[in-house]
């Protein structure tokens, strides 16, 4: 059943009542930590300049998306070695 305007309201009103903190934990499933090689920071640098995006935790999330979006045999060969 649909929300109504009101209740809507509420639920926002006391979403903006939290800390920071406690929105991070409503929305966070988990954290992952990596050490990256010298080599694969550096690319990981270089993409965020070519695409322009300043956070490495925003460029993860767009390639998890987009990668989840491909169909079995794309993301196949985007993750095939040489």
């Amino acid at each position: 059943m649909a929300k109504t305007p009101t209740e809507r309201k509420r639920e926002q009103r006391s979403r903006d009542k939290l800390s920071a903190q406690e929105k991070e934990a409503l929305l966070l499933s988990r954290k992952i930590v990596t050490a990256l090689y010298h080599n694969d920071d550096a690319a990981l640098k270089r993409v965020m300049v070519r695409s322009g995006i300043n956070e490495e935790q925003d460029l993860i999330s767009r390639f998890i998306r987009g990668a989840d979006r491909m169909s079995d045999q794309q993301l196949a060969e985007l993750i095939r070695l040489p």
